[in-house]
């Protein structure tokens, strides 16, 4: 129900003021608030409450617009990202238009700031005169509804993506998985054991891999890549590229037939997924449990390509024909209704701790590599030997490499203590090297973390508390004399110590990827400063983006281990559901539109808007503004040199008048 104005024209406002227990009232007189805003025009009801979001509080607001027939209403409390819609919904209750409504955020903007309580009291009746003054012209809006599809892209088959993929098929949902290595798997498929229980990595991860191949709501694409998005919330056009692989998917049944028949007869190139440890043929698959089990022919290194002169035995070798060296890259587009990003992470390029050696002894590996070194299907099939072939006597483990350093990364990278202390484990239990720990401080606060601490304790791992100098062959006694030594201030012991080894473990940290900032810009999403993933709420929103419809998952938002992982993957997967089930989305009425009349046709509009919502009407020779696109950013209203472009909730009457609210006394 709406009520009508009193004659002097001013709307009937109600303003409320919030003690947010002692987070406000601790630094702002609220009743001194609550009576100066009582004493202005139009305001007809003033109140303050310990806390306004409770059940009480709202049902005081709704009361009031009914017993006093309120126009417009004002909350002053904390951050409308929080309580907004909350405020809203008592509006409506009490029979107002939610859109008669304007939020005040006196919480961040004056207790918060403030150390004088003077200072913010005066700043808190600016901010509620302010709106009170605005409050007048605002306008019944009504949200608009936009139909979902109901498909959903999950972008990256490492864990996370895997995860969030079974759990939305699992419910019924179409799912495509894109992935752009040739197998899903991610960095679990590099490792051996998962601390700290030590399952076999592959046990428990090739069964999800399985399962996607396998699940009939699951379309998979490996080698592939997001190459456009468009559209919005509920509607997304997708454009994935897809690389030829060289071998007809539908037909290969992964016998490998075709790598034995290969004119290379020993492996030639380096393994990316052996971490260069080992070699590869031309045609080749990853690991054995890769999915799909689907070979690839590398262009780069296959003499067909090369030369145009093979003898294509491996074509010979295939009896399902399945060899296409004719394939070419092919443009797919999707319609969905969500997108979960699962894009994973990159280690720390250890060369850029030139201190460490590594690339400049052999003996210098990173954790990855020793994760290979370990594997049973790696490439000596778990043996722990050097690049020199022989068998290490003692092992230096070097934490926190691209971590927790103001020269590299500031972060921790959260996983590195608990996968040293595996490797140390794994290491002594391959080759019974003497293993030594090199570490700023332990970190283990995962459930049973501690435990498995206490467990290398036990089995006599040598615990060094201190950042590594250098690493270095310059022998200073016999038993130095051929080995590494890592030089090291021991800070428990008090002195500086010189501890020669045979092999040095470096535990790189975990960065964004390197295209992460290309990925964001595609699905219009922000970055941290670290350049991860930002989330919309690090709390109330940790795998939402500020674009809607857009879920984050893994260690794309920042690193985390393999339960947390599938956590937030999960919770993607939610999200996603949530919005596909509902059918349908509701858009902020906060939309920009164009006054034809006064629009000049100057097209200066259309290139500035960050979210594709303008286009140009070549008939009318207008601007038009998509609402379904727009996210009410406010830049084409700010640029448009004919002010035909207006904003809800932010014209030039709202705006000039909350001005006139600040600056008035």
């Amino acid at each position: 129900m709406e009520h009508p104005q009193e004659k002097n024209g001013r709307p009937r406002i109600g303003f409320y003021i919030c003690h947010c227990g002692s987070n406000i009232a601790s630094m702002i007189d609220v009743a001194e608030v609550q009576q100066y805003i009582a004493a202005l025009p139009g305001v007809k009801v003033s109140r303050d409450y310990k806390y306004m979001c409770s059940d009480p509080g709202q049902e005081m607001i709704a009361q009031d617009i009914r017993e006093h027939k309120l126009e417009r209403l004002v909350v002053a409390a904390c951050s409308p990202n929080l309580h907004e819609e909350t405020f809203r919904k008592a509006a409506v209750k009490g029979g107002l238009n939610a859109f008669y409504f304007q939020m005040v955020n006196i919480r961040e903007h004056a207790a918060w700031v403030h150390t004088d309580r003077r200072s913010a009291t005066e700043k808190t009746k600016d901010l509620a005169r302010a709106a009170v003054y605005r409050v007048h012209f605002h306008k019944a809006l009504e949200k608009r509804q936009v139909p979902v599809s109901p498909e959903v892209l999950v972008v990256g088959g490492g864990i996370a993506g895997i995860h969030a993929a079974l759990t939305l098929a699992n419910a019924g949902k179409k799912v495509t998985l894109v992935e752009r290595e040739a197998t899903i798997g991610g960095h679990m498929a590099m490792f051996d054991k998962t601390f700290p229980t030590l399952d076999c990595a592959a046990c428990i991860l090739t069964p999800k891999m399985s399962a996607v191949k396998s699940h009939p709501n699951i379309t998979l694409w490996t080698y592939s890549e997001v190459v456009q998005v468009e559209g919005y919330v509920g509607n997304y056009k997708v454009t994935v590229k897809r690389k030829p692989r060289y071998i007809k998917e539908d037909l290969c049944v992964g016998c490998m037939e075709c790598i034995d028949a290969c004119v290379f007869k020993e492996p030639k190139f380096s393994d990316k997924f052996n971490q260069g440890l080992g070699k590869r043929k031309p045609i080749y698959i990853d690991f054995p449990q890769a999915t799909p089990k689907v070979v690839l022919i590398d262009p780069q290194t296959c003499i067909q390509f090369k030369t145009g002169k093979c003898k294509k035995t491996c074509v010979e070798s295939c009896d399902r024909e399945a060899i296409d060296f004719a394939q070419k890259e092919e443009m797919r587009e999707l319609q969905v209704g969500a997108i979960v990003l699962a894009t994973g992470f990159k280690t720390f390029d250890a060369k850029r701790e030139p201190h460490y050696g590594y690339g400049r002894y052999p003996g210098v590996f990173t954790a990855l590599e020793i994760e290979r070194l370990v594997n049973a299907s790696g490439p000596t099939a778990g043996e722990v030997v050097g690049r020199d072939g022989k068998h290490p006597r003692a092992v230096g483990i070097i934490h926190c490499v691209g971590s927790r350093d103001e020269k590299t990364n500031k972060w921790c990278s959260r996983v590195c203590c608990m996968y040293s202390l595996k490797l140390a484990h794994l290491i002594q239990e391959h080759s019974g090297a003497e293993v030594y720990n090199f570490y700023i401080d332990m970190r283990a606060p995962g459930k049973a973390y501690e435990e498995f601490y206490d467990k290398l304790l036990a089995e006599g791992v040598h615990f060094v508390r201190g950042r590594v100098a250098e690493v270095t062959d310059w022998a200073m006694t016999p038993e130095e004399e051929g080995r590494l030594v890592l030089r090291v201030e021991d800070t428990l012991a008090g002195f500086v110590r010189r501890i020669p080894v045979d092999m040095v473990v470096l535990s790189t940290g975990l960065e964004p990827q390197a295209d992460a900032q290309a990925v964001r810009r595609c699905f219009n999403i922000g970055c941290g400063s670290e350049g991860f993933f930002q989330e919309r709420h690090p709390k109330l929103a940790p795998v939402n983006t500020f674009t809607d419809g857009i879920f984050i998952a893994g260690a794309c938002q920042a690193p985390k281990d393999i339960p947390d992982t599938v956590a937030q993957a999960g919770a993607a997967a939610a999200e996603a559901l949530v919005l596909i089930d509902s059918g349908h989305v509701e858009l902020e009425p906060n939309t920009s539109y164009v006054v034809e009349e006064e629009c000049s046709g100057c097209k200066s509009c259309v290139p500035l808007c960050p979210y594709t919502a303008i286009s140009f009407d070549g008939e009318k020779k207008k601007a038009m503004i998509n609402e379904v696109l727009c996210k009410g950013c406010g830049v084409c209203v700010a640029a448009c040199p004919s002010g035909s472009i207006r904003q809800n909730l932010f014209d030039d009457d709202e705006i000039f008048s909350e001005i006139e609210g600040v600056m008035a006394k």
